[in-house]
């Protein structure tokens, strides 16, 4: 037998995937030494069958790779078996899939609730304050009624002076308990860091006793405020002094004054 028809017999595939006897090995052994194309072609397939490996093989030709094949079918009747359908995996697979689209759901949904929950806590909340800030906007409102229809409070009209001829103001005194309750809803907003400053007045000789600040001004939205008890006042002035008040009236800041 030739060197050529040796290789093409395909023994030479068998001796590299390790299927001939003892005896065919030596056989094979014996021709790769007196033929170098018989080494060569050993080689070949042995690079062929690396490559293979790893799912290339551009050593190996087709016909090679159909003879080698062939080969080994035959010679261990290898039986081809399509890959079994593991349909229980796949369930597995889809009811995980289920199971966390489900998880996900819930997840979403709970904090969609969780978000209702919070929305309506701040509701309610805003809803006490609202309810709280009504209430004292009608005790305020009922106390203010209760002055002016308090038969026994002298109703005391401040007209405005030189620096604020505008400027208007009330002042409801009861002469029997002494209150005096200031409504300056016509005074204009003082500027910062200035507050205004109400005098009880005796006009013979002219005496000031100041009887209280309308300190947060801003912030009161009736504009009446409650100050000190006025001892046989006379006449009521206010003035704009510097944040604190003063000790005696600026008369040239004075805003409003009115007689009783």
């Amino acid at each position: 037998m030739s060197s050529r028809e040796y290789i093409e017999s395909g023994i030479l595939e068998l001796y590299v995937f390790g299927k001939l006897t003892e005896q065919e090995n030596n056989e094979v052994l014996e021709m790769a030494k007196n033929h170098i194309e018989i080494q060569e072609e050993i080689k070949a397939i042995e690079n062929a069958v690396i490559n293979l490996s790893h799912s290339v093989a551009p050593h190996l030709s087709a016909t090679n790779y159909e003879k080698i094949r062939k080969q080994l079918l035959d010679k261990n009747k290898v039986v081809q078996l399509q890959p079994r359908k593991n349909y229980a995996e796949y369930m597995g697979w889809v009811a995980a899939a289920v199971f966390v689209l489900g998880f996900g759901i819930q997840f979403y949904k709970l904090n969609q609730s969780n978000a209702v929950i919070k929305n309506l806590s701040v509701d309610k909340s805003e809803m006490q304050e609202s309810i709280v800030t009504l209430e004292l906007q009608k005790q305020n409102a009922e106390q203010i009624l209760s002055i002016v229809r308090d038969n026994k409070n002298t109703q005391v009209a401040l007209a405005g002076q030189e620096v604020a001829p505008n400027a208007f103001a009330k002042a409801y005194y009861n002469k029997e308990t002494k209150e005096v309750y200031i409504d300056a809803s016509g005074l204009p907003i003082p500027p910062e860091g200035k507050v205004y400053q109400v005098w009880g007045l005796k006009l013979d000789p002219l005496t000031p006793k100041s009887i209280g600040l309308l300190n947060n001004f801003t912030a009161s939205n009736s504009k009446v405020f409650k100050v000190e008890k006025a001892e046989e006042a006379e006449a009521f002035g206010i003035t704009l002094e510097p944040a604190g008040g003063s000790l005696s009236p600026t008369l040239e800041q004075l805003y409003t004054l009115g007689k009783v």
